[in-house]
């Protein structure tokens, strides 16, 4: 059994503390973390391996997206193999229009077995009415790339505004 801790990231704590089956797929547990916090479990959505840092990585996103069907789906992982130990994590994304983003942790692994899974045992907060606005921020290039650099590829290639585009 896998108690999992799922972080909505916002301002404000919101926070689900969820138990589930270790054998459960990774599409199952979409719509366990859906229901607890109240959505219909309808939209997109999509896990990503994360490491412990939060850095985002691979895809697993709801449905098998490959012209061959031979790619990563949340349908054909499960979560003993996708987090094979505590304080494994992944980045949940529901519904890519308003993008809500979820932290999930596993807290603990046990071998104990319940009945009844899925089980929400800690609901704390509420969720916002409104999705929390997603500010993405662009590495500072400006040290890198400078007003000498632009000069010298307007007086080596002429300017941009030269060039008619419109063949093109």
């Amino acid at each position: 059994m896998y108690k999992i801790r799922i972080i909505l990231d916002t301002k404000e704590d919101v926070i689900r503390t969820i138990l589930v089956d270790e054998s459960i797929t990774l599409e199952s547990l979409h719509r366990t973390i859906a229901a607890s916090f109240g959505f219909e479990g309808q939209q997109m959505a999509s896990f990503y391996r994360t490491d412990d840092e939060w850095n985002q990585g691979e895809e697993i996103p709801l449905f098998n997206m490959a012209e061959a069907g031979e790619e990563i789906s949340m349908e054909t992982c499960f979560v003993d193999e996708i987090l094979p130990e505590e304080n494994s994590k992944l980045i949940y994304v529901y519904d890519f229009l308003k993008m809500w983003t979820f932290y999930v942790d596993v807290v603990e692994i046990s071998s104990e077995v319940k009945e009844n899974l899925p089980e929400t045992i800690l609901s704390f907060g509420e969720i916002p009415e409104k999705e929390p606005k997603k500010e993405f921020v662009a590495d500072n290039f400006g040290d890198d790339f400078d007003d000498e650099d632009i000069d010298d590829l307007d007086e080596n290639h002429g300017h941009y505004d030269d060039y008619d585009f419109t063949d093109y």
